[in-house]
């Protein structure tokens, strides 16, 4: 497992990268003393960081990504939907029409591309494909 160090950090990094600005705006928030709103972007930020460690591909290696990226992006859209009801709705945010959504459509690419490999598909070993190609 710690030939794989590199994928770990990538996912966990990632994902945490992916909501930290929930925390930011939670804190924010609250500095605005809007404390409901805070208290629940804090909660979200609480729900993310259990659920990326909970959801870690090498945690359940026969497990295809769809599936553990899926409670992920579910979360995701959920803060997604708490950032907009925090600030006053989609025109508050400038977003005017339901088509500027669809710039969204690119965050779910890795369920697309990535959706049915599994974590142990990765485990061969590479010192085997080396002593085939030599004998």
């Amino acid at each position: 497992m710690r030939e794989r160090r590199q994928e770990q950090i990538g996912w966990v990094g990632g994902w945490l990268g992916g909501f930290v600005w929930v925390l930011l705006l939670s804190v924010s928030l609250l500095v605005r003393g809007e404390t409901w709103p805070a208290v629940i972007g804090l909660l979200i930020s609480a729900f993310a960081c259990t659920a990326i460690g909970f959801f870690a591909p090498w945690r359940h290696p026969r497990t295809t990504y769809r599936r553990l990226l899926a409670p992920l992006y579910v979360l995701f859209f959920c803060a997604v939907g708490w950032g907009v009801w925090s600030f006053g709705g989609l025109r508050q945010i400038g977003i005017h029409s339901w088509w500027s959504l669809l710039l969204l459509m690119p965050i779910m690419l890795p369920l697309w591309m990535g959706g049915n490999r599994r974590w142990q598909d990765n485990d061969a070993q590479p010192t085997q494909a080396a002593e085939v190609i030599w004998e």
